[in-house]
C-alpha cells in the first residue's frame, strides 16, 4: 500500500489543530494505513507547537517541524516537502477550509494517471473583501507572470513524488508553491470540492500580505514588468514627438508663440513620475538578484519531532 504524507503549514491554529488531526486520520485511513501527517509551524505566537508535540506523542504517523521564526506559508509548504516521505504527497491549509474528506477523491483521480491533482474550489465562505482582494491578485499576477493560474485553486493538492523530487530542486528564495508545480508542467487534473467556512479565528492573509506576495511572485516569473516600462517609454517619446511636430508646424504657419508654462511643468512632473517608476521596477529586480546571491537557507528549524531526520536535535 502506498505511503502518502499530508504537508500543512500551521500558523495561529490551536483552536484547530485536533479536530484536524481526527479528521485527516479518518480520512487517510479509508485510502491506506501507512501515511504522515508533517506539521509545520510557523512561530505564530500561540500554543500550536505544544499541541503539535502532543499528537506527535500520541501517534507517531505525526511529524513536527518548528521555524525559527515566522517565514511564511509557502517556506512551510516547501519545509514539509522537504522532510516528507509518501509516494503520494497532499498539501493543504491548516484551518479546515479544505475538508480532508476531499483527500481520497483526490487520490483517485491522481491514479488515472495524473502526476498533479488539484481541488478546485467552488462558492468561497471567505468574507466578500477576501475574495476581492484574492481575485486582484490572481488577475495582477496571471498578466504580469504570463501564467493562466486558477483563482479557484489554492494550496490544497495531491502531488506525486516525481513532482516533489523536481519541487525539491528549485531553492529561489521567492516562494509560490502553486506557481512553481504549474510551472513544472507536469501532467495535471482538478476536482471540483466545497470550500467550507473556517473552523476557528480569521484569516491572516491581509490585503498588504497579498499584495507583497504578488510582487515577489510576479518578479520571480516574469521580466514583464520591464517590457512594459519599455513600451510606456516609447509610447511617451511617440507622444512627445507628435506634439512637438503639431508645436513647430503652428508655429511656421501662424507664427504664433509657443505658451503654456503650466502644461510644461506638468509634463515634466509626469515624466519625473515616470521615470523613477521604471528605476524603482528596476532596483527591485537587482536587489531580488542580491537576495539570491547570498545564497541563505529558506528557512530555519527550532525543534522537531523524533521522526524528523537529518535534524540535529
Amino acid at each position: 500500500m502506498p505511503l502518502i504524507s499530508v504537508v500543512i503549514p500551521v500558523y495561529k491554529a490551536e483552536d484547530c489543530l485536533n479536530e484536524l488531526y481526527k479528521r485527516l486520520v479518518r480520512s487517510l485511513e479509508t485510502i491506506s494505513q501507512d501515511f504522515e501527517i508533517v506539521l509545520v509551524e510557523d512561530c505564530g505566537g500561540d500554543r500550536s507547537w505544544e499541541i503539535i508535540l502532543e499528537l506527535a506523542k500520541k501517534d507517531p504517523r505525526v511529524k513536527g517541524i518548528q521555524f525559527s521564526r515566522n517565514f511564511g506559508q509557502h517556506y512551510g509548504i516547501t519545509a514539509g516537502l522537504d522532510h516528507c516521505d509518501g509516494d503520494w504527497v497532499v498539501v493543504m491549509d491548516c484551518d479546515l477550509q479544505d475538508a480532508p474528506e476531499e483527500i481520497p477523491q483526490l487520490y483517485a483521480k491522481a491514479l488515472e494517471g495524473y502526476d498533479v491533482v488539484l481541488a478546485r474550489r467552488g462558492k468561497r465562505k471567505d468574507p466578500w473583501l477576501k475574495r476581492l482582494t484574492s481575485w486582484l491578485f490572481y488577475q495582477t499576477f496571471n498578466y504580469l507572470a504570463d501564467l493562466n493560474y486558477d483563482a479557484q485553486v489554492g494550496n490544497f493538492r495531491i502531488i506525486s513524488r516525481k513532482v516533489v523530487n523536481s519541487f525539491r530542486l528549485m531553492r529561489e528564495n521567492l516562494r509560490f508553491f502553486g506557481g512553481l508545480v504549474d510551472w513544472m508542467g507536469f501532467p495535471t487534473a482538478s476536482i471540483d470540492i466545497k470550500h467550507a467556512e473556517r473552523l476557528a479565528g480569521k484569516s491572516t492573509y491581509t490585503f498588504r500580505k497579498l499584495w507583497n506576495l504578488a510582487t515577489d511572485t510576479i518578479i520571480a516569473y516574469s521580466d514583464k514588468p520591464l517590457r512594459i516600462s519599455i513600451k510606456v517609454g516609447f509610447f511617451i517619446s511617440l507622444l512627445s514627438f507628435i506634439y512637438g511636430t503639431y508645436l513647430v508646424i503652428r508655429a511656421l504657419i501662424y507664427g504664433s508663440p509657443v505658451t503654456g508654462w503650466s502644461s510644461l511643468i506638468v509634463s515634466l512632473y509626469f515624466l519625473g513620475g515616470i521615470i523613477i517608476s521604471i528605476l524603482g521596477i528596476l532596483g527591485i529586480y537587482l536587489g531580488k538578484v542580491f537576495d539570491e546571491t547570498k545564497k541563505r537557507p529558506l528557512y530555519l528549524i527550532r525543534n522537531a519531532t523524533k521522526n524528523i531526520g537529518n535534524f540535529e536535535k
